[in-house]
């Protein structure tokens, strides 16, 4: 039987006495990265997930059958969103996709109600922001700020190095799961599974408020053709940007579904609100489907995509609504880093940024 879940209140949070400290290092070298790569290239990147693989346009149904634990914030039974979805790589600097990385997921839902987040106070969009997994590589920003620092050392550097790095580590990451085990420091150096990402598995890793609860979300394949993706190998050597190449000639075939599940706390020991690297257990405790995310055939990748959803889009886990607060440190830690780098961005790009009142003409 199912524990009742933990009632959000602001005194789940507990935040750190050098967590001001940690966030500067963050900015530091977050500055590094856009800096580095607009100076290599021309043109500044975001500071994490630089590379699209898919940019799209779908619609999330709510689904009508929520219990009234699930039937929190946007999530209004039966409601129905225009959304944009941005497939990506993690690293700060658009490498080639033989260097096999963690993914990005993250989903735009425009034209939501509810008070808004602080610096949010405008805007009708909630952003989801999810990687491949449920927990997060560091429990908290310092251990992200240590690996960051790492990333960053390498950015747009050796890229063949970086390549050759990936098809050594993906084996022995591959050993270490078939024994139940896995590495978070050798997926993100290049040993993440070479799969086709729209049969992947993320999650938003750290915690939000759901209403009146407490929850994680992830996202999986629910259509049969995106489920049969899953686990399925992607020749990633073919070009520096197969994967891309690869999701544009499905997408301009085939549409499909995703499930959004969400996953309540129910005991704060069990389930930590700090400690972003733990997952919650699932058993005794699953994640539940809260909603279905559509996408029709459509052109997954063009000059006016790229222009609208890559260069004037922001996707922050902060655009957003009170009932879906980010929490815990590493939620904190992106409220205020990641302004920091879209105003970089947008700064030496000489391009301003624009959050969505209504689904942007894409085509």
């Amino acid at each position: 039987m199912l524990k009742n879940p933990i009632r959000y209140s602001p005194d789940v949070e507990t935040i750190g006495p050098d967590e001001q400290k940690t966030i500067d290092g963050l900015n530091e070298t977050f500055r590094y990265i856009v800096e580095k790569t607009h100076e290599d290239l021309g043109h500044a990147q975001r500071g994490v997930h630089a590379k699209s693989h898919a940019l799209l346009e779908g619609e999330m149904v709510v689904h009508d059958d929520l219990a009234d634990e699930q039937a929190q914030g946007i999530f209004e039974r039966g409601r129905r969103y225009p959304v944009v979805v941005r497939m990506s790589a993690i690293p700060g600097d658009p490498i080639r996709d033989s260097v096999s990385l963690p993914r990005g997921f993250s989903i735009k839902v425009i034209g939501v109600d509810g008070d808004r987040l602080p610096g949010a106070e405008d805007e009708v969009t909630q952003d989801f922001l999810m990687a491949s997994g449920v927990a997060f590589s560091n429990p908290t920003p310092v251990g992200f700020l240590r690996n960051t620092k790492l990333l960053a050392a390498t950015t747009n550097r050796a890229e063949w190095a970086k390549a050759a790095l990936s098809k050594v580590l993906r084996p022995i990451e591959q050993a270490l799961e078939a024994v139940g085990g896995e590495s978070a420091l050798l997926k993100g150096f290049g040993g993440y599974p070479d799969t086709n990402p729209i049969g992947d598995r993320y999650g938003t890793q750290a915690p939000l408020r759901f209403g009146d609860y407490i929850a994680k979300f992830d996202i999986v394949p629910e259509s049969p053709n995106f489920r049969a993706l899953t686990d399925q190998k992607l020749d990633e050597s073919k070009s520096p940007d197969s994967i891309r190449e690869e999701l544009m000639a499905i997408f301009a075939n085939e549409g499909g579904a995703w499930t959004l599940r969400a996953q309540l706390c129910r005991d704060l020991e069990e389930n930590p609100i700090e400690d972003a690297a733990t997952p919650w257990p699932e058993q005794g405790n699953p994640y539940i489907p809260v909603a279905t995310i559509t996408v029709k055939p459509q052109k997954s990748w063009s000059e006016e995509r790229v222009s609208v959803l890559n260069e004037q889009t922001a996707f922050r886990p902060w655009h957003g609504v009170e009932a879906h607060r980010p929490l815990g440190s590493v939620m904190r830690a992106r409220r205020a880093v990641y302004p920091v780098i879209q105003d970089l961005r947008s700064e030496l790009n000489g391009c301003p940024m624009h959050e969505p009142r209504s689904l942007p003409a894409l085509d």
